[in-house]
């Protein structure tokens, strides 16, 4: 028998789809049979324009806008937690939304949630009805749960590239400790997926490197987008072509790092990717949680970075979810419900932990 047999994913088979790897979770595999996944006209990769890449982000999250009234239609009514939107200045003379949502009867010094979406930093926005879902359903366990939009790279709601998003999440953790009292919160925890993953890890980073990472107590990285290695994937992250194409690609994701870092200037910029942080970045940061996904090209950076995290002598776990592609676990409630609720039970009991 060939060595190939035994080696996962498009390491074994290179033209292996998401949907025939034995690994998926068989109600995944039903439910994408039933629905393709939508495919934009633009395809683009590392050679791509600038232009053409931010087009390609703009007809994405067109092509997501248009399903969210089905969405916002299947969601669940969430009666014991109210919802506000407020507004607050960011540091770049710019205005930061931030979306609030706090369980009905909230406990004293219940811990908050800062949540940063995912979409590579580059497009999807905060108020995408599987984020307000995600959202709801952690307040919905007596946590206030605080949705940044920041400014994105591309789409709707960009360009701007570096640190623009960054600052942001940033001046979203100020002022929420700004408010603590008010607030009627003790801990904080930043948490994110995918880009948002990216977001919270270098937001705590850029506290630690600025003197205010007292502000964070805990810190939930889920599938995080943080290498920026897509266009030439390096031999450690085998994953990038283990799961390339499931769900996401590096060709794809290659093409959005220039978004984010138009100039090429910032591959060895933890705050930018922060798997590129070196020790003396990483002592003295918080407790860390980071998930990845068994069949997602990104698996192997969240995992390194774990690693780095040990190796700097700071508290960290690291789970990976069996049987799901990028995301899944948070992004497909209703298809995979208790992997949902486990993943919400995870990221609370590490809110209530700390």
């Amino acid at each position: 028998m060939e060595l190939s047999t035994y080696l996962p994913g498009r390491l074994g088979n290179p033209d292996l789809d998401l949907v025939d790897d034995p690994r998926l979770d068989p109600r995944l595999v039903e439910a994408f049979a039933a629905m393709p996944l939508q495919q934009t006209t633009i395809e683009i990769n590392n050679q791509s324009s600038y232009k053409d890449i931010l087009a390609y982000c703009e007809e994405a999250e067109k092509l997501g806008r248009e399903l969210h009234p089905i969405q916002f239609s299947a969601m669940p009514t969430f009666p014991t937690v109210t919802t506000e939107t407020i507004v607050i200045d960011g540091v770049d003379g710019n205005s930061i939304q931030l979306y609030l949502h706090q369980p009905h009867n909230p406990t004293s010094n219940m811990p908050c949630i800062v949540h940063t979406h995912g979409g590579g930093m580059a497009f999807l926005t905060a108020a995408d009805p599987n984020y307000v879902r995600w959202r709801n359903s952690l307040a919905e366990q007596g946590i206030l749960v605080v949705g940044v939009e920041f400014r994105n790279a591309a789409g709707q709601l960009g360009n701007h590239p570096f640190p623009a998003g960054l600052n942001d999440c940033a001046s979203a953790i100020q002022w929420v400790t700004a408010q603590r009292d008010d607030l009627g919160i003790g801990n904080i925890v930043i948490s994110g997926e995918s880009g948002g993953g990216n977001l919270s890890l270098a937001t705590a980073l850029k506290a630690n490197r600025e003197g205010w990472i007292n502000q964070i107590q805990g810190v939930y990285a889920q599938c995080p987008y943080i290498s920026g290695l897509y266009a030439n994937p390096p031999a450690e992250l085998l994953s990038l072509i283990e799961n390339d194409t499931y769900l996401l690609s590096c060709s794809m994701m290659g093409a959005l790092v220039k978004t984010y870092d138009p100039n090429d200037t910032l591959r060895h910029e933890a705050l930018a990717w922060p798997l590129s942080a070196k020790q003396p970045d990483l002592e003295g940061l918080p407790p860390h949680i980071i998930s990845v996904n068994e069949l997602d090209p990104l698996r192997d950076e969240g995992l390194a970075y774990f690693r780095k995290l040990l190796h700097a002598e700071v508290s960290a776990v690291c789970h990976t979810i069996h049987g799901t592609p990028h995301g899944a676990d948070m992004n497909f409630a209703d298809i995979t419900p208790d992997t949902y609720a486990n993943s919400v039970r995870m990221v609370t009991q590490f809110a209530y932990s700390l």
